[in-house]
C-alpha cells in the first residue's frame, strides 16, 4: 500500500474508533454494559481490533514513508 492508502485507512479507523467510544460510553450510561454483557464486549472488541489495525497502518504508513 502507498503512504496515502494507509493514512486514508487510518482515518476511516479514527472515524470508528470514535463512533464506537460513543456508543460504548451510551450503553453504560444506560446499564447495558450490565445488561447486556455480550453486546458490551462486543463494542470492546470492536474498538481493541480499530485500535490495533490503525497503530499498525500508522507504523506501515511512517516506514514507506521514509
Amino acid at each position: 500500500m502507498l503512504p496515502s492508502e494507509h493514512e486514508r485507512v487510518v482515518l476511516e479507523l479514527e472515524t470508528l474508533i470514535c463512533e464506537t467510544q460513543t456508543t460504548i460510553e451510551q450503553a453504560e450510561t444506560h446499564g447495558l454494559d450490565t445488561t447486556m454483557p455480550d453486546d458490551y464486549a462486543h463494542l470492546l472488541d470492536i474498538l481493541d481490533k480499530a485500535i490495533k489495525q490503525q497503530h499498525d497502518h500508522t507504523l506501515a504508513m511512517l516506514e514507506n514513508d521514509g
